[in-house]
């Protein structure tokens, strides 16, 4: 995939953040992801998702893994050409299913208050943007602060 410039985020992000808020007003955890396409037809949104482990009591409904799913099978050509996007650092479930289907390029609103794996992703050839954005940042610190047990919950922490 040739390289893509940083203003052309814009839109991936916009949607992640609206899928976290959306998480939140929910009473769930406030993370959402999108993932997006660069073609010759430019960007456009395939699907976004939101963490929903506590809307759907699920194990592993991640806000990465839940955009996966909401975009269905796709040729494993289609995700050569994608970016996914996500409010917070992925965990290593997220970091894997990224890393199994070779999603070249992921782009973190933030990893302040949580740091996934993004070396892991360095290491496999995958370009990492860390954006270091204070929306994302306050709407995780707000939901960390006011719901411990829910956060460590989510990131597997007693």
């Amino acid at each position: 995939m040739p390289p893509i410039p940083a203003d052309r985020d814009a839109l991936g992000m916009q949607r992640a953040f609206e899928e976290a808020e959306d998480g939140a007003k929910e009473g769930g955890i406030p993370i959402g992801s999108a993932l997006v396409l660069h073609d010759d037809n430019g960007d456009r949104i395939l699907a976004s998702g939101r963490n929903m482990r506590i809307q759907k009591s699920s194990a592993t409904l991640h806000g990465e893994i839940c955009c996966l799913e909401t975009a269905g099978r796709l040729k494993a050509g289609v995700y050569r050409k994608c970016t996914i996007y996500t409010t917070l650092s992925p965990c290593i479930m997220c970091t894997g299913a990224i890393l199994l289907y070779r999603i070249p390029r992921v782009v973190i609103g933030e990893n302040t208050n949580y740091v996934g794996g993004e070396e892991l992703l360095k290491q496999n050839g995958v370009e990492v943007i860390v954006r270091n954005d204070s929306q994302c940042k306050e709407l995780m610190a707000k939901f960390i602060k006011e719901r411990p047990e829910d956060w460590n919950e989510d990131v597997g922490d007693e």
